[in-house]
């Protein structure tokens, strides 16, 4: 190696010295825990602490504890991130070839879930916004696929998703629970919501959802790749659950993650008053970005049924700059990195870690640089496309790959699909300017 590159931890080290702010996951934003890393506490399943797969000792507290805090039945911890929780809970809803209901922006995991189980899949499309934005899945919507699949194994769906966005979780549970099919939810970014009172609108978990998965990390103060599973249902056994959590996950689990998931859970139970100031802090600042003249914070909309306020969109469809160029500029000139920028919004993305510097430095930031701007409105982003399958066995045996811009991992064309001209058009939006694609 040469002497002028450094290491992954120098340069870690490096970037944590500087007066960079995380407006990024993980949730922790560096202020939560101990510096150093973690090779002290880091050991295998030795007598005393228990096992991941069998747990019935500390371990087994721990999901105690995760149930309790989120009021679920059964927990789970997951330590492969939200995908194996995804992986799991479509294999142990589905048999081979079975049919499954999917809502079209769900992560690729899905996908590649429905790949492994060789299952045929009925699309449910949201409408998206003029910033190419999908909104929230429609109940009637859900009906209507399932009259379109009535043998249907299991509704898949996102919610909140990336940018936020909440579905009506209690409306759709209730239309799949009355045709005896479970609802899977991907709150991989809605692990902070039953402790908000914004996010008490469309929570899966008391919404109803059979199995929910959540990621710890992206919003409370987890290191990177905790996840929790949550079982609520008679349809999905336990043993099942976890038998297919056993296949997913690491035989090797992460003792350092598991005790991040521990402290985290015991964190967010003691000191419940921190989602009040967090939430206090996020209307302060919406309040003071509402005399913006070019650049918009997205609100509700029509389309929505709700939506996390703690993930900020910033749009930039009226104004002179892309996404890109907003997000870069906040990098560059005030040392702000936010978690991603598509054409025309860049996302900012909160916790109760956030301090109300960053929050002011984030405003600051914004109103200078839209006193720079000028009016210039673009074109509205078409709706998602809707590619023709193919061969399921084509992309099963890797002959053909998904195409999905990243984040936040939608498919654009799923492995099993054919890419025409529709969606040769769509993905050339994004192409110019997004290195992830």
């Amino acid at each position: 190696m040469s002497e002028n590159i450094n290491t992954l931890f120098e340069q870690l080290s490096t970037y944590t010295s500087t007066p960079a702010y995380p407006f990024h996951m993980p949730g922790h934003k560096r202020l939560f825990g101990v510096d150093e890393m973690p090779y002290k506490i880091d050991i295998t399943e030795i007598d005393n602490f228990d096992n991941l797969h069998a747990p019935c000792g500390i371990i087994k507290r721990i999901e105690n504890k995760l149930a309790a805090a989120f009021d679920s039945d059964h927990a789970f911890m997951l330590v492969n991130g939200s995908t194996g929780g995804i992986l799991s809970a479509i294999s142990a809803v589905s048999d081979i070839g079975d049919d499954i209901i999917i809502a079209r922006n769900c992560h690729k995991s899905v996908y590649n879930a429905a790949m492994i189980r060789r299952l045929n899949a009925e699309y449910i499309y949201p409408e998206t916004d003029e910033n190419g934005i999908c909104q929230s899945i429609k109940p009637e919507d859900v009906s209507a696929a399932i009259e379109k699949a009535p043998h249907a194994k299991s509704v898949v769906l996102t919610s909140p998703t990336y940018e936020g966005v909440v579905s009506d979780i209690e409306s759709i549970a209730k239309i799949c629970h009355e045709h005896n099919i479970p609802l899977v939810t991907d709150s991989a970014h809605g692990a902070h919501m039953k402790f908000c009172a914004f996010g008490q609108k469309g929570e899966s978990i008391s919404g109803g959802a059979d199995i929910v998965i959540k990621s710890l990390h992206k919003t409370l103060p987890a290191l990177t790749q905790t996840a929790a599973a949550f079982l609520n249902s008679d349809l999905i056994s336990e043993e099942t659950f976890r038998n297919y959590l056993e296949i997913y996950q690491t035989s090797s689990p992460s003792y350092p993650l598991m005790a991040s998931i521990e402290l985290c859970i015991d964190h967010i139970t003691a000191h419940k008053d921190e989602f009040k100031l967090y939430e206090q802090r996020l209307h302060d600042f919406y309040e003071k970005m509402s005399d913006l003249k070019h650049l918009q914070l997205l609100s509700n909309n029509n389309y929505m049924y709700s939506r996390d306020i703690g993930k900020i969109i910033i749009t930039t469809f009226k104004a002179n700059i892309t996404g890109y160029e907003l997000m870069k500029k906040l990098r560059d000139e005030y040392q702000l990195e936010l978690e991603m920028s598509m054409p025309t919004y860049s996302l900012a993305m909160t916790s109760i870690c956030d301090s109300v510097e960053g929050f002011e430095r984030l405003a600051q930031a914004l109103k200078e640089i839209d006193s720079t701007l000028k009016y210039e409105k673009k074109e509205p982003f078409p709706p998602l496309p809707r590619p023709r399958k193919a061969d399921p066995e084509k992309g099963e045996k890797g002959e053909t790959r998904s195409i999905y811009i990243y984040p936040p991992g939608i498919p654009i064309v799923a492995a099993s699909e054919v890419c025409g001209e529709n969606e040769l058009r769509y993905l050339k939006k994004w192409q110019p300017q997004s290195h992830r694609l």
